[in-house]
């Protein structure tokens, strides 16, 4: 009787899962005041451009998990008539890497994502970042949680997004001058790689430790997420759903580690903007030669 409740208990600790239901938002107040300040375009091609921008920067996504693993995934969704967008629009579309799957496995360590960059389809696999969590002692209720604060110092480099700015044609003119005598940077549009601070808000009352896109290792279900640039915000939890998820990792794509992904993304983002320069028009021109 003993063994067979065991082993009973056994089989559910296996089989538990989890849905928790994020929404992302990314902060996008620079490229809005470039695209306002632009003189050439017309109100109707703003709120284009604005409607672009915000299913760019203002999405949902599904983090499917169980006790060992995940798989975190952008909510499919159709894009509204007209939403088609610019060069520039769905290059930093495809660098967001929308539509991939996340798999995210703490017991092994390790992650494999699947991307697709520039019509190409990439199969991301490498060992977990381990995060050097901070406890804050701070507390709050997140949807019904208790949750507490936690903060680490991550790396940021040239391929995380929400590090890009173009540069102000002042910002331009003076680095331009001042390295005229040098070698064009690769990523002469884009800010230098910085350290920025993490803060997390995870609950022991959900025991896994994972979390949200590369987010894991707290004591808890991470319900929120935010680098000073994007917020992940927790908006609804089920534990132990009827319909179980299949939770495995993506096996198509050009197998590829993260270093050099990301060395990929960096040479095609300087082959695009080389042959894509930004008009004398501004952010709303046509760009790309003729």
């Amino acid at each position: 009787m003993v063994l067979g409740l065991a082993l009973g208990l056994s089989v559910q600790a296996q089989e538990f899962q989890g849905i928790a239901v994020y929404q992302s938002k990314t902060s996008s107040a620079e490229m809005k005041e470039r695209f306002a300040n632009d003189k050439n375009m017309t109100p109707d091609r703003q709120k284009q451009i604005e409607e672009r921008m915000k299913s760019m920067f203002e999405k949902t996504f599904i983090l499917n998990f169980d006790k060992t693993a995940s798989i975190y995934k952008e909510e499919e969704k159709l894009d509204a008539p007209g939403q088609g967008g610019d060069g520039r629009m769905k290059m930093m579309s495809s660098m967001m890497g929308a539509g991939g799957t996340m798999y995210k496995n703490v017991k092994d360590k390790n992650y494999t994502v699947d991307k697709e960059f520039m019509g190409k389809d990439f199969l991301v696999k490498d060992s977990l970042v381990k995060l050097n969590w901070k406890m804050e002692g701070e507390s709050r209720v997140i949807g019904g949680y208790n949750c507490f604060k936690a903060t680490a110092v991550i790396a940021m480099n040239e391929t995380d997004l929400g590090n890009f700015r173009p540069r102000s044609d002042e910002e331009k003119r003076k680095e331009d001058a001042a390295e005229k005598e040098k070698k064009t940077s690769l990523l002469d549009q884009i800010k230098a790689p910085t350290e920025r601070v993490v803060t997390a808000w995870y609950s022991p009352e959900i025991p896994v430790n994972q979390g949200p896109d590369k987010y894991w290792g707290l004591p808890g279900l991470i319900l929120e997420i935010n680098d000073g640039k994007t917020v992940i915000l927790c908006s609804k939890v089920v534990l132990n759903p009827k319909e179980k998820a299949s939770i495995k990792a993506a096996t198509n794509g050009k197998l590829i580690n993260q270093k050099d992904y990301d060395a990929t993304v960096v040479k095609k983002i300087k082959e695009y903007r080389d042959n894509n320069p930004r008009p004398a028009g501004g952010p709303g021109g046509g760009g790309g030669r003729r």
